[in-house]
């Protein structure tokens, strides 16, 4: 358990919870947020990030019969203004990955803590990520590998698509799911954490 007020991450994702261990943060509880995460109409890949990040918080932390730290993160991909989805099937990963072929991105990691006192602190990490040019059988192996499935964008920098990626410009970590120095920070001030 980690030391210090209860703390909560709000969030279904096991890489968050590895990124986390990595940096000696281990939550006392889980508790994903259940909630749309269809973008609004027009709304642009960092707004959204910064919109869900907010929204997940909030539910975690209104549904808690005691005040806690609540932590809550979305990663998005954004090509230009356009908001990439979430890859749940081998259509939308193709589509995503033909469409990051050769091309930089930028994946935006809204960070959302709540304080046992209610006050809300957010943090945006924005990374540059740029593909090689994907040859049709490269994306068709990648396809097969399943690893894309339920990722931002239709890819994990942490997996088998590390080999496509040219360059990274910013958060690693935040690629992976969580920005981990502006996370770190924002623990620290709450109490939690001895870097």
């Amino acid at each position: 358990m980690t030391d210090g007020p209860t703390f909560v991450l709000a969030s279904a994702s096991p890489r968050r919870l590895d990124l986390l261990a990595q940096i000696g943060i281990v939550p006392h509880k889980v508790v994903p947020a259940e909630l749309d995460e269809t973008p609004l109409k027009g709304e642009l890949p960092r707004a959204h990030a910064q919109r869900l990040a907010l929204e997940k918080a909030r539910v975690v932390f209104d549904a808690l019969e005691r005040p806690a730290l609540v932590l809550a993160a979305d990663t998005v991909v954004g090509l230009g203004r356009r908001i990439l989805p979430k890859a749940e099937d081998e259509k939308t990963a193709r589509d995503c990955l033909t469409l990051l072929s050769g091309r930089r991105h930028t994946v935006y990691g809204g960070i959302s803590l709540i304080g046992t006192d209610g006050r809300v602190q957010s943090r945006l990490v924005e990374t540059a990520v740029i593909f090689k040019r994907l040859h049709p059988t490269e994306i068709d192996a990648y396809i097969a590998s399943g690893d894309w499935r339920g990722k931002a964008g239709g890819y994990a920098i942490q997996g088998l698509a590390a080999a496509y990626i040219r360059r990274v410009s910013g958060s690693y970590s935040n690629v992976v799911g969580l920005g981990l120095f502006e996370t770190a920070a924002l623990l620290k001030a709450n109490g939690l954490g001895t870097w």
